[in-house]
């Protein structure tokens, strides 16, 4: 027991007692591999690993702008997007913990901390203020839209050293999602008439 000023204990346990403050040597530096009996080489994890970082970045910036314009949409289509908005960060942020292991899993290092990110990300950072409903919903188009491409990238590269277990991710779970949710958010964005339909006799107006 730990004693007091006066020589009493203080009834405090040495033993039990949390230790605070700890820092440590770095046990593997950002961009290195560990050596894993995947059947896969060096280079090969390296290049994928490399890839998923990208991917991982521009994913968590996508999921943490559907978190602002969740709480920062308004308008008539208030309630629809507010809810949509949310189950799709929800959707992403399954996605970032599924390609952060998938980097481990192959030897590499995730680094998804806000700085790194802001780093190597290569979606537009939005402002601090709100925008206009449609503004939102561009950005994220933007984003899904640039992951897509990566992902089809990578997922071909992925086929050709061999890494089945990355095409797979990449295709079935970040490709798929970001298909369905582009989808879904595209449909708010085309002017459709939503109270009086167009007259039969007057042709459909054309968008500029």
């Amino acid at each position: 027991m730990a004693k007091n000023s006066n020589g009493k204990s203080s009834g405090v346990s040495k033993a039990i007692q949390p230790l605070m403050h700890q820092r440590g040597p770095i046990i593997q530096e950002y961009g290195t591999l560990r050596n894993l009996p995947l059947g896969l080489e060096d280079d090969a994890r390296k290049q994928m690993i490399d890839g998923l970082n990208q991917i991982l970045a521009d994913t968590i910036m996508l999921a943490s702008m559907y978190k602002k314009h969740h709480w920062q949409v308004s308008g008539h289509t208030f309630y629809q997007l507010h809810l949509l908005f949310d189950k799709h960060y929800e959707e992403q942020s399954v996605l970032v913990d599924s390609i952060a292991e998938r980097i481990s899993l192959l030897g590499g290092v995730t680094n998804g901390m806000p700085a790194a990110v802001a780093k190597i990300t290569k979606v537009e950072n939005p402002p601090d203020g709100v925008e206009e409903v449609p503004v939102q919903i561009s950005r994220l188009l933007e984003a899904h839209e640039l992951i897509m491409r990566e992902s089809r990238d990578l997922a071909e590269k992925a086929t050709e050293v061999g890494d089945d277990g990355t095409n797979d991710l990449i295709v079935s779970d970040v490709l798929r999602t970001n298909e369905f949710q582009t989808w879904f958010v595209v449909s708010h964005v085309v002017p459709e008439p939503l109270v009086k339909a167009d007259s039969p006799n007057q042709p459909l107006a054309k968008v500029a």
